[in-house]
């Protein structure tokens, strides 16, 4: 699953990860380095047609820390808690409707869904970060959905950045059956038989990657590249056989742009 990061704007975290360069002054100039531009991610979970939608990027850094690194797939968070190299706090996912024109198919509509939620980070060695998140829906499909990461970093300061590593995606019946359970309604409908989904939490596997590189003193590129396979319940559902696909691709790059009175 992807994130629709155009309300990252609105959570920003400010905290800085155990390996940076930290500084100690209160008091030292602020910089902010900010990224627009767009990503091509699955119209919804099990669909076999990517939708483009705004890639949006921010970070802030203070004196002579790094920016902190971030990967693309997160959900939007705010940063309640940073010690020791544990960050934690509250993230918001957003998660696109499924709707009878995208799928092509008279299935029962599933709405466009907030999905609030908490995350902690760690960084398990100085390049390894293993990251989590669980939310869960306040609407649309109202079940509860988590994802898991564990990223090898590789950076020069703030000139360059890459980022790989595998991810796990889970989720509980009640979000399953929004997205992969067949009613009896929706198999008169669309031509597919029953499907009810079982006990197998993991509904997809993937591995993503996240690039930064800075061109000039101010102006960079940031983008990423994310694959997805569908697992269990998702995979078997007739609505992926028939009119989704259990390979999800994604990918985005943005412009970006730093500025503020620590850039130098």
């Amino acid at each position: 699953m992807r994130r629709l990061v155009l309300s990252a704007g609105l959570l920003l975290a400010t905290a800085v990860p155990a390996q940076a360069q930290t500084s100690d002054d209160a008091s030292a100039p602020r910089r902010y380095r900010i990224a627009i531009g767009a990503q091509a991610v699955p119209s919804y979970p099990g669909a076999d047609h990517n939708a483009v939608r705004p890639l949006f990027d921010f970070a802030t850094a203070r004196g002579d820390a790094q920016f902190e690194y971030e990967a693309a797939d997160e959900s939007p968070n705010i940063t309640l808690y940073d010690r020791s190299g544990l960050e934690a706090g509250i993230a918001i996912g957003l998660q696109s409707a499924r709707t009878r024109r995208r799928v092509g198919a008279d299935l029962t509509k599933v709405s466009f869904t907030v999905e609030p939620g908490v995350f902690a980070s760690y960084y398990v060695a100085p390049q390894l970060r293993a990251y989590g998140e669980l939310r869960k829906g306040a609407n649309g499909h109202g079940g509860v959905v988590s994802m898991l990461a564990l990223d090898y970093i590789q950076r020069d300061g703030d000139r360059w950045l890459v980022a790989v590593g595998p991810r796990v995606n889970l989720s509980d019946a009640k979000y399953r059956r929004a997205y992969f359970g067949v009613t009896q309604r929706d198999a008169t409908a669309a031509g597919i038989p029953v499907y009810q989904v079982g006990g197998t939490v993991v509904h997809s596997v993937g591995l993503a990657a996240t690039g930064l590189r800075q061109l000039t003193r101010r102006w960079g590129l940031y983008g990423y590249l994310a694959y997805d396979r569908m697992t269990g319940d998702a995979a078997r559902s007739p609505i992926t056989e028939r009119f989704g696909a259990k390979n999800q691709f994604s990918g985005g790059l943005a412009l970006s742009y730093t500025f503020g009175r620590g850039v130098r």
